[in-house]
């Protein structure tokens, strides 16, 4: 499956974006999904994950409260992005792995099969 990320930007301290996840030619409705970020020198880290049905979903302690993933059609996967911080300033990349569960999540870049080619998101101070 083929990811699009979209919706990076600009945005001062405490201002808000919302990044999109859209498969090209194939429905994410048998995938569950994972946005994770990786800034200058850093390890790609974990941010947020969503199960294949929606209902369940998981946050990174440093933004949990903050950001919100979501599952807004059958290809389209959103991560809302509020009251942004100088140290949120990453490359934001969408993931999706095939899920037999429709509850289960996943945290580790290593459990992602299909990778987006990333959207930066820079948070000025």
């Amino acid at each position: 499956v083929q990811l699009q990320a979209s919706g990076g930007g600009l945005v001062q301290t405490g201002g808000s974006l919302r990044l999109s996840c859209a498969a090209s030619a194939r429905t994410l409705s048998s995938y569950a999904m994972g946005w994770f970020r990786q800034a200058p020198g850093k390890e790609r880290e974990f941010v947020a994950a969503i199960s294949r049905s929606g209902g369940s979903t998981y946050y990174d302690d440093s933004v949990k409260g903050r950001f919100t993933i979501s599952r807004d059609n059958s290809n389209t996967v959103s991560l809302q992005m509020n009251s942004l911080k100088f140290e949120d300033t990453a490359v934001y990349y969408c993931a999706a792995r095939p899920a037999p569960s429709r509850t289960g999540v996943r945290t580790t870049a290593t459990q992602y099969d299909y990778w987006g080619q990333g959207t930066q998101v820079t948070v000025s101070s």
